[in-house]
């Protein structure tokens, strides 16, 4: 399983100041509701609108991709306070929007094809 995070746009200002975030994308891939794998894309520094252009591969059998769960979680780096979650999307078995639950169908009913759409986040 190939995974792009490509590219978010108009996140949610964080600071007090108004000014950008330092947003990155944490990837936890899910079997059933059992975290598999997770890996993160780097930090880009102060922008709403941040170009990630990163993939990750995963190692899983065509046949479990139906079980499977892929969740991204946009996440503001803060050096000085916890970091926070901007915003999550959930495809697969378990996805609560309807979007990625057709999404993730697609990548199932064709292996080895590439599916890109855009996702809008959910809140976390």
């Amino acid at each position: 399983l190939s995974v792009v995070v490509l590219k978010a746009r108009h996140l949610p200002k964080m600071d007090i100041t108004g000014l950008s975030a330092n947003p990155y994308v944490k990837v936890n891939v899910f079997y059933g509701r059992k975290r598999i794998a997770k890996k993160k894309t780097h930090v880009k520094k102060c922008t709403l609108n941040p170009v990630f252009n990163e993939s990750f591969i995963y190692d899983i059998p065509p046949e479990l991709l139906p079980e499977i769960s892929v969740e991204f979680l946009v996440v503001d780096f803060d050096r000085t306070t916890k970091n926070e979650v901007l915003g999550r999307l959930l495809l697969g078995l378990h996805s609560p929007a309807p979007s990625g639950a057709s999404h993730w169908r697609e990548v199932c009913e064709n292996p080895r094809r590439q599916i890109s759409k855009w996702h809008n986040l959910n809140e976390y």
